[in-house]
């Protein structure tokens, strides 16, 4: 059984920084297709940033040069350091991983490809 718990949410004021942890039991993170999401009150769930078994990345637009996406395949481990947050970054976050039975080659961008979700860690940011 393939679990996902994240970590690391809280209060922070408009340019702080944080950093989610996401600790991945019952799979190998480093074959996995790995993603953050993030749900704020009355907007679509908004895909952040994603990775694939080689680390190839992609972000979002509005996450480039402030996130950052890393994984600790000795760990089992997903992280996303978040830097220059700013309100529009208050949310909850969701990690998300998708197997489909062999390595993941391409980072996957839609949340509908990911078959494994953790119950999310929020994130609040004042101006």
């Amino acid at each position: 059984q393939v679990q996902l718990v994240e970590s690391g949410g809280g209060s922070v004021q408009a340019g702080g920084s944080l950093r989610l942890s996401c600790a991945v039991s019952g799979a190998t993170v480093s074959r996995y297709c790995l993603g953050w999401f993030r749900l704020a009150p009355g907007k679509e769930r908004e895909g952040v940033v994603y990775i694939d078994s080689a680390g190839t990345t992609r972000y979002a637009d509005p996450v480039k040069g402030r996130f950052t996406i890393s994984r600790d395949n000795a760990k089992n481990t997903l992280y996303l350091q978040m830097n220059s947050l700013n309100p529009e970054d208050t949310a909850t976050y969701y990690c998300a991983a998708r197997w489909i039975g062999r390595n993941c080659y391409t980072p996957r961008t839609r949340p509908d490809e990911y078959n494994y979700w953790g119950q999310g860690t929020q994130v609040t940011v004042s101006s």
